[in-house]
């Protein structure tokens, strides 16, 4: 039924807050995501008698509008959505716990707009993205941190295989014969820089090759950054019955869909991708009984390379991999893009330096309890750094 076990927390922390008399506001980055989470709340919580409405782009005026309304009025008592959230004639009457979901999604700004909607309302960011435990400290130092790092329990461990391109005959082969069982596949192309345009290409080059050439017997269809939000709902709906064998895809499909079906990931020029974000992709398929399998295909030889695809196909631990990841590739490239938010250090290193930076943090938040405005004399000098670092951005 639910494919996350980040997902009933929310569920249970929003029953709670409704049965306090709040209204709750859950937000997803993508529409699909929203769906599948209205479908888990109204299943589980609809028997209470709380209601549920879900709030994205698609909906129409007329629908919209009345929804509105209702939520002025505090007839709506959880309203799960995506930015569509953040406009402003989105006006709760009582908002007192606010859920986003794959936090590392949405900035620090957008996870403020959406608080200042209620009277100081209680908030928990979630995330699949392992952090590593020591980097989440620093990034999250204002929030208690959870960790649940147990496999949900009908939950397939993931076979990992990372191959050069002399194999690509021996991979084709292991899909056509995992189709052919009646199973589904995901292929994922990088993302080439910034640039939508030849990402789009690429997938759609990829997509022909393999229904004219490779699997022209199987349904092939594509995913991409250019394509419209209804477009890419509709492919992913197909994708779910089970109308579509092969998936190819941008990194669209990294956050949060779940297809028990889907057996195989395959990931095309790996090396271009984080750990975090392969452990991402590969946590798509596994999600029902049957046996699943990730295969890696890599260029290049070097020994970075060499080392991150021989950790994802050591280890499915999110954490030993997050672990990993910062140490490889520093924080800034951490979640794949800069984070508004992530600490750009200039003499720091994240992973270094970990241990001065807890210290640094304990003593941070001290001088905050005690001393908030820094008026004691003790605190001058830093006070004095804090106003010409910040003086445009603070008040003190």
């Amino acid at each position: 039924m639910l494919d996350h076990g980040k997902t009933v927390v929310a569920i249970i922390a929003a029953y709670k807050a409704v049965k306090c008399g709040y209204q709750v506001a859950i937000m997803a980055p993508t529409a699909i995501l929203a769906a599948q989470h209205l479908v888990s709340f109204k299943e589980i919580l609809g028997k209470f008698g709380i209601k549920t409405e879900i709030l994205i782009g698609s909906v129409s005026k007329k629908k919209k509008e009345e929804l509105l309304n209702r939520l002025k009025n505090g007839e709506i008592d959880i309203l799960i959505g995506t930015h569509a959230l953040l406009e402003e004639n989105v006006i709760f009457k009582n908002l007192g716990f606010v859920v986003t979901d794959e936090q590392h999604r949405f900035g620090v700004r957008q996870r403020g707009i959406i608080a200042k909607k209620g009277e100081n309302p209680d908030v928990l960011v979630m995330s699949a993205t392992p952090i590593p435990r020591t980097l989440a400290l620093i990034l999250y130092g204002d929030l208690d941190i959870s960790i649940m790092d147990e496999l949900p329990p009908n939950r397939k461990k993931i076979d990992t295989f990372a191959v050069t391109k002399a194999m690509e005959q021996r991979v084709n082969h292991f899909i056509k014969k995992q189709l052919k069982e009646g199973r589904q596949a995901y292929i994922v192309c990088p993302l080439v820089e910034e640039n939508e345009e030849i990402n789009a290409k690429a997938v759609l080059e990829l997509a022909e090759k393999y229904k004219k050439e490779v699997f022209p017997e199987f349904r092939v269809e594509y995913l991409h950054g250019k394509m419209r939000p209804k477009e890419k709902d509709a492919i992913m709906q197909e994708f779910k019955e089970g109308a579509i064998d092969i998936l190819i895809s941008t990194t669209v499909i990294e956050v949060g869909v779940n297809v028990p079906n889907a057996s195989i990931m395959v990931v095309e020029n790996a090396e271009r991708f984080g750990l975090a974000q392969l452990h991402q992709l590969r946590g798509r398929v596994g999600r029902g009984e049957y046996p699943s399998y990730c295969i890696l295909k890599y260029q290049g030889n070097s020994e970075v390379i060499k080392q991150r695809m021989k950790t994802m196909q050591q280890t499915n631990d999110g954490f030993v991999i997050a672990e990993k990841d910062l140490e490889l590739r520093g924080s800034g490239e951490f979640f794949g893009t800069r984070q508004h938010g992530i600490p750009e250090f200039k003499i720091a290193n994240l992973f270094q330096d970990m241990p001065i930076l807890k210290i640094v943090q304990g003593l941070a938040i001290q001088i905050e309890q005690e001393d908030s405005k820094l008026a004691l004399e003790k605190n001058q000098l830093l006070k004095k750094l804090v106003e010409q670092k910040f003086k445009s951005r603070i008040e003190i």
